[in-house]
């Protein structure tokens, strides 16, 4: 049976708001079961390292390595005209930028578009097996303009 861990809580907000620029519970612009380009959230224009983590909702371990897929959709604001960078990392036990947790798994996205784009990355078997607590699970996500 599929399970799906859904952002749960803002955790680490820098400079990241929503898309009417709140900067509390954000996590809410994301968490919907169908994605929705009508709310989302959103770095600084200019990003310099800005970190935006969510702990996700507990799911049950699968007993599997197989079948752990991650998803999400980003784009940048056109009207900057900067080069955006993003990474999105799947991370356990995070705390703080300063106590990180264990990396699962990143994913580097360079010079990203001004159209929206789905990403349905899928965990090898060993980057599932790593994972011990299906309920202490986080997204980073870091965005960077490139020089």
């Amino acid at each position: 049976m599929a399970q799906y861990g859904r952002p749960s809580t803002d955790t680490t907000r820098e400079d990241w708001v929503d898309d009417g620029e709140g900067t509390t519970d954000i996590y809410q612009a994301i968490d919907e079961v169908t994605p929705s380009d009508t709310d989302y959230i959103k770095s600084a224009l200019a990003p310099t390292s800005d970190a935006y983590v969510t702990k996700l909702t507990t799911v049950e371990d699968p007993q599997v390595g197989t079948g752990h897929t991650i998803r999400y959709r980003f784009q940048k604001d056109s009207s900057g005209g900067a080069t955006i960078d993003l990474t999105v990392e799947l991370r356990e036990g995070y705390v703080s930028e300063g106590t990180p947790g264990t990396l699962i798994k990143q994913w580097q996205h360079n010079d990203i578009s001004n159209g929206w784009t789905t990403e349905q990355p899928t965990l090898t078997e060993g980057e599932a097996d790593t994972i011990t607590d299906y309920s202490d699970l986080f997204l980073r996500f870091v965005a960077d303009q490139s020089s």
